[in-house]
């Protein structure tokens, strides 16, 4: 099997993470948009990627095989003074490529570029019943917060909503 890369997302990939953002709609119930709902067109998806890569403060991780995209970390921090020390992360995987390491990969990569910027706090959110994310985020070391009840409503049901968490040098 073709090695997976993982990398920054460049601006030219627009289209390819576009695509990518919409395959996942199709394919998972965890995502927040559901299938044919993301109006997102290439270009604007390509300016959301220029801006935040010009702020500097945030990333997009692609994992790439065989010249295609096939997941994503997307880490978005703030300029406000008061939470510019936080990544709120947002990741997304093929089902064929699930179970083989890269959600790992994605996070590592993220956590070396957060901790060259001196950043402290990632958090996330994760739909209750998605077992493997939660476990995925509790092996990078994410602990759970607190609960949001019947933040979603997915096929047919109401689904609660984890907040989770991991310090860089926590001290505490």
């Amino acid at each position: 099997m073709e090695q997976i890369h993982i990398r920054s997302i460049r601006p030219e990939e627009a289209e390819a993470f576009l695509q990518l953002r919409l395959q996942l709609d199709q394919e998972t119930q965890f995502m927040l948009f559901e299938p044919g709902e993301r109006k997102t067109t290439v270009e604007q998806q390509r300016y959301s990627i220029e801006l935040l890569l010009r702020q500097d403060s945030g990333n997009i991780f692609v994992a790439e095989h065989a010249g295609q995209l096939v997941g994503f970390l997307e880490a978005t921090g703030s300029h406000l003074r008061r939470i510019r020390h936080s990544l709120y992360i947002v990741i997304g995987i093929l089902q064929a490529f699930t179970g083989q390491g890269i959600g790992t990969r994605l996070f590592q990569e993220m956590e070396n570029w957060a901790r060259q910027r001196q950043l402290h706090r990632l958090e996330l959110t994760v739909m209750a019943h998605n077992q493997a994310g939660i476990a995925l985020y509790k092996k990078c070391g994410f602990e759970i917060e607190g609960r949001r009840r019947d933040a979603f409503f997915v096929g047919g049901h109401y689904v609660d909503e984890l907040y989770m968490a991991k310090l860089l040098n926590d001290e505490r």
